[in-house]
C-alpha cells in the first residue's frame, strides 16, 4: 500500500488540487509540504493532533515539513469556522504562545539535520509595505470569487471586517514565500481551510508561472458534533499542565462508539490490518478499542510511562482492575482547613472538580458529586483532617471526572 492509499484507507483525504501529482510527491518523498499553526493560546490543543500525526506519517515517508507558526497572522484572526470576530493578541503574547508551541511540536518532528523546519510568518509579514500587497498580491484576488468562501459566507450576517478579509491574502502570500524560501510544493490544513490554500496555489501559479498543491484533511467530528478536542468545559490540551495525561486518556477513552473506529483509523499508528479487525467488535468489545485508543494517544503525546499511569488509574477507578496510586491526585494541607474542616464546595473548587463555588453547589445540589463512592447531597458537608487522611479519600463529580485527596500533614 502506498502513502496517499494509506491516507485514503484511514479517511483523512477531504480534498486535493491534483490527485497525480500528490501521489507522485508523497509517495516518493519528494513533498516540502508546510501546515499553519496561528498562535491563539499557550498551548496546542487536540484539534491541532490530528495535523501533527500528518506531518508525522509525511515525515517518516521521507517527506520534509514545514511547521508554520502564524505570528504574523495571528495579528488578524482567521475567520474559518467562526461567527465573532477573534480577540485582538498583543505582539507579547503572540510571541509567547509561538514559543510554547515550538517545544511541543517537537515531540512529534523530527527537525534535527534539516529534516524538517519551523518558521514565523511574522518574518516576511510584519515587514510589508501596505502599497506593495495591494499591487503585487492583491490584484490577483478577485473580490467576488472571495465572497463566496465558506469562511468568509459564515461570518456575513454579524459582519465580516475589514482586517479578517485580508487573512485570506496573507495565507496565500504565506505560501507564496514558502515555495520560493524553501521548495514547499504542498500545503496541507483542514477541509474549512480549502478556499484560503486554493488562493495560495493560484497565486504561486499565476506570479511564478510554477505549480504547486493542495489537499485538506477531514476535520474528525465526535457524535455531538463538535470539532475535535472540544468538550463542554473547553478545549483538550496537549500540555499536562493544563489538560493532565490522565485527563487526556479519559478524552479518548468516552469517544462515542461510532467514533472509536474513525479515530483509531485517523490518529493512531496501528497497523490498518489490526484496527480492520476491530470491525466487528461490539459491546465490552469496543470498551476495549477505547481503551487501546487512549493509551496509544496518550503514549503519543505524554510518553508510555504516563499512558500506562493513566490507564492504571482509570482502571482502578471503575473497574477496580489497575493502581489506585495512579489516579489523578490533588494536595491539601492544613492551610485549606478552616476551623479543622473544609466543606465540600470548597473541595470541589480546590481540587478543580468546580471552576467555582456556585457551579460546585450546583453540582451538589443536583446530585452529581459523591465521596468514597457514597453520593453527597448536603451542601454543607464537610471534612476533617482526620477524613482527608484516609487511605483513599476519592471525591467524584458526575461519571467520569474523579480525583484521589491527599492530605499532607
Amino acid at each position: 500500500m502506498t502513502l496517499y492509499e494509506e491516507l485514503k484507507a484511514r479517511n483523512l483525504i477531504a480534498q486535493v488540487t491534483d490527485e497525480e501529482e500528490i501521489k507522485e510527491l508523497i509517495n516518493n518523498g519528494k513533498a516540502t509540504f508546510y501546515i499553519g499553526f496561528d498562535p491563539t493560546a499557550d498551548s496546542l490543543h487536540v484539534g491541532h493532533f490530528m495535523a501533527l500525526c500528518l506531518m508525522k506519517r509525511l515525515q517518516m515517508a521521507g517527506n520534509k515539513p514545514i511547521a508554520l507558526i502564524g505570528g504574523g497572522t495571528a495579528m488578524i484572526g482567521d475567520p474559518s469556522g467562526r461567527t465573532d470576530m477573534r480577540q485582538m493578541m498583543t505582539p507579547e503574547m503572540i510571541q509567547h504562545n509561538c514559543d510554547c508551541f515550538k517545544k511541543q511540536m517537537s515531540r512529534f518532528i523530527d527537525f534535527s539535520e534539516d529534516k524538517a523546519v519551523m518558521v514565523n510568518n511574522a518574518d516576511w509579514l510584519m515587514d510589508l509595505n501596505y502599497i506593495d500587497v495591494l499591487r503585487e498580491v492583491g490584484s490577483h484576488f478577485s473580490v467576488n470569487r472571495m465572497l463566496t468562501a465558506e469562511c468568509y459566507r459564515q461570518r456575513m450576517e454579524k459582519g465580516l471586517s475589514f482586517l479578517e478579509f485580508n487573512y485570506m491574502i496573507m495565507q496565500s502570500y504565506d505560501f507564496y514565500v514558502l515555495y520560493q524560501k524553501y521548495g514547499c510544493n504542498m500545503q496541507f490544513g483542514g477541509d474549512d481551510q480549502w478556499s484560503n490554500m486554493l488562493g495560495g496555489t493560484e497565486l504561486i501559479r499565476r506570479k511564478l508561472s510554477k505549480d504547486a498543491y493542495a489537499m485538506t484533511i477531514n476535520l474528525l467530528l465526535n457524535s455531538e458534533g463538535k470539532k475535535m478536542g472540544k468538550t463542554q468545559s473547553g478545549a483538550v490540551w496537549l500540555d499536562a499542565d493544563k489538560t493532565s495525561p490522565f485527563d487526556f486518556y479519559q478524552y479518548w477513552r468516552n469517544v462515542a462508539d461510532s467514533d472509536v473506529l474513525k479515530c483509531l483509523r485517523m490518529l493512531t499508528f496501528l497497523p490498518l490490518e489490526q484496527i480492520d479487525e476491530m470491525d466487528e467488535w461490539e459491546g465490552s468489545q469496543l470498551n476495549t478499542a477505547k481503551e487501546i485508543l487512549a493509551f496509544e494517544l496518550t503514549k503519543l503525546v505524554h510518553g508510555e510511562e504516563e499512558a500506562q499511569k493513566a490507564q492504571s488509574g482509570a482502571r482502578a477507578l471503575f473497574s477496580g482492575a489497575g493502581n489506585a496510586a495512579d489516579m489523578p491526585v490533588a494536595e491539601l494541607t492544613g492551610s485549606d482547613l478552616t476551623e479543622g474542616s473544609i466543606d465540600l464546595i470548597s473541595l470541589l473548587v480546590k481540587s478543580s472538580l468546580a471552576a467555582s463555588r456556585s457551579e460546585g453547589r450546583r453540582a451538589i445540589e443536583q446530585g452529581g458529586v459523591s465521596v468514597n463512592n457514597v453520593k453527597v447531597t448536603d451542601v454543607k458537608a464537610a471534612y476533617t483532617a482526620k477524613d482527608l487522611s484516609a487511605d483513599e479519600f476519592i471525591v467524584k463529580r458526575g461519571k467520569k471526572k474523579f480525583i484521589k485527596i491527599k492530605f499532607i500533614i
